[in-house]
């Protein structure tokens, strides 16, 4: 880590609802976790802490890394957007109601904006919108620099001239007008004067300008000695802020939170597979695990700073990074379990007696407690497996062992999983696996958006997310014609759809069917009210084939999977399955 490093602060919050913290006791994402990160970029923190001569950089490019894209003035208070970009946050567009957004409907992402950006236009929800720390930091100190130079020149009589270029004649094209760009005389040395000039509001973002030749003054030494001063330091300021806190390292690929911190993409990958909690503020993360560049764009503004400071050290990182995925991406070292279906956040009990498996689970449990559950195939798929490919990552949670060395296990679903490859260790097997996640909330919603049937404004949904599951049982669609065919079903709102199945599960229970029983009920828990668990429950109580139950697996949202169970209840309502 830079030696003059420090965390990043709490982000600034947009909205005024209290946001969702982790439980005091959650420690998915453990000293444990973050040393083996720390680890893993040894090579890069040496270079990270390493002195890093100033690079040359025009005052006008300076300038423009700290400028916003929308008002021109320099940033203050930025806000970065799910696109990436960033602007201030006073040009924030006015908010309107999202419409036709049932899940999960929170204040925050009730309210939205069409993004100012051409390349963008898409609507963010302003939940979704927060000061970007980093960024809001190292504008904040430059700022201060700046007045301080300022204030220095205006005593010692120092100003440069500043010439507006006609971005006619940039482009080597004959301007239509007789007047020549507007010129400013400014106290201070170059850079000085562009940050004034872009206070002032007299300079766009995209402007280019000219100085006149300080070298005619007796002071144009010192102003030029000033530039180079100033450059350095900002240089320095900036790369003090510029350190991972997974990876302490300069920045690779920076991705920012919808907390407003920012961390490597590779890094963010790593803290997601331990946890949906953001290493600094808590706060649970709602992003695309899969961090595809398309979904979760990178920091725009950091990554134009990093790219134009520091080029050479960010390609090393980069090359580090990749040598270090392709490392990883040889092994097979993780243990496979084929044995059942079993789903993300709910137990799965084991009876293990088998030699290889026994071996497996010592092993497991010598080390992180984790391992993989996959559904057996009764012919082998045409790449020879026998399991299928899709899994279940497990934790286990209590062990009781017998004498005669068998053992039951409990665990928990934590995610799911693809395999890539596999082979054999001691006769168990194990693999190459991919993580699979759902899509972002923000394709969740624009799914539902685009799929469901508005709603008559008295069902839209309320405000207030608890005040929905409160008032669930009074909006069931039991003075509703329920959805019989799949294109019903298809144009129900998420809401709706997790009323139905939870309408279907009380009807069971009043009608005392054989699969809901007491005991079942103490395994798995009474039926949930939050649609991201709903699916798991009803496909772990509903007596269905596995094959039919393992469609969940494959799937990338909690629509998808709520309008599976769906369908599943037409059909039992039919046939009895």
């Amino acid at each position: 880590m830079s030696p003059h490093a420090q965390p990043q602060a709490p982000a600034t919050r947009l909205s005024l609802a209290p946001r969702e913290t982790s439980p005091g006791k959650d420690a998915d994402f453990d000293a444990d976790s973050q040393a083996d990160s720390k680890a893993d970029s040894d090579i890069d923190s040496d270079r990270g802490t390493a002195p890093l001569a100033p690079t040359p950089i025009r005052p006008r490019d300076l300038v423009r890394l700290f400028q916003c894209q929308i008002c021109s003035l320099p940033l203050r208070e930025p806000i970065c957007l799910p696109c990436g970009k960033s602007m201030c946050r006073r040009c924030l567009p006015q908010m309107h109601l999202r419409t036709n957004i049932s899940y999960p409907a929170i204040p925050g992402r009730l309210q939205g904006f069409r993004c100012l950006f051409t390349d963008c236009g898409k609507e963010h929800a302003l939940e979704d919108c927060a000061v970007d720390v980093i960024l809001n930091k190292v504008a904040q100190q430059l700022r201060d620099e700046i007045d301080l130079k300022r204030s220095m020149a205006a005593s010692s009589g120092v100003s440069t001239r500043i010439f507006t270029q006609d971005p006619w004649a940039i482009a080597g094209i004959a301007s239509l007008r007789d007047e020549d760009g507007s010129s400013h005389l400014l106290d201070g040395g170059k850079i000085v004067a562009t940050y004034t000039m872009a206070e002032d509001g007299d300079l766009k973002y995209e402007a280019e300008v000219l100085y006149e030749d300080i070298s005619r003054t007796s002071s144009g030494g010192i102003e030029t000695a000033d530039d180079e001063h100033l450059s350095a330091k900002a240089q320095e300021m900036t790369r003090a802020e510029m350190d991972c806190q997974v990876c302490y390292a300069l920045f690779c690929d920076p991705l920012t939170t919808v907390c407003g911190h920012t961390f490597c993409r590779s890094c963010l990958h790593r803290v997601l597979d331990h946890s949906r909690y953001c290493p600094i503020c808590r706060r649970q993360l709602v992003i695309n695990p899969l961090l595809d560049r398309t979904a979760c764009p990178s920091n725009e503004s950091l990554s134009h700073i990093i790219e134009t400071f520091w080029i050479d050290d960010a390609e090393a990182r980069k090359e580090t990074v990749a040598a270090e995925s392709a490392s990883q991406l040889e092994d097979f070292n993780f243990p496979l379990f084929v044995c059942t279906l079993a789903f993300p956040r709910m137990p799965t009990f084991l009876h293990v007696f088998e030699p290889r498996y026994r071996l497996l689970i010592r092993r497991v449990l010598e080390g992180d407690r984790t391992f993989g559950m996959v559904l057996p195939r009764f012919s082998p798929g045409g790449d020879g497996a026998e399991f299928h490919e899709l899994g279940t990552l497990l934790r286990i949670v209590n062990v009781q062992y017998y004498p005669d060395g068998r053992s039951l296990i409990e665990t928990v679903g934590l995610s799911r999983f693809r395999v890539l490859r596999h082979g054999y260790l001691d006769g168990y097997t194990v693999g190459k696996t991919e993580r699979v996640d759902d899509v972002s909330l923000q394709e969740e919603e624009a799914m539902e958006a685009a799929e469901a049937t508005p709603q008559p404004t008295s069902e839209q949904p309320t405000v207030n997310a608890d005040e929905q599951t409160e008032g669930s049982s009074e909006q069931h669609p039991e003075t509703h014609p329920g959805p019989t065919t799949a294109a019903d079903i298809d144009a129900m709102s998420t809401l709706n759809l997790m009323h139905f199945t939870s309408s279907f599960v009380t009807r069971m229970r009043t009608q005392s069917v054989p699969w809901m029983t007491e005991r079942m009920l103490s395994i798995y828990g009474e039926c949930p009210d939050d649609a991201a668990i709903l699916p798991w429950w009803f496909a772990s109580m509903l007596p269905v084939k596995d094959l039919e139950k393992y469609r969940l697996l494959g799937t990338s949202s909690v629509r998808e999977r709520l309008k599976i169970c769906c369908s599943w209840i037409i059909e039992w309502e039919a046939s009895r399955w």
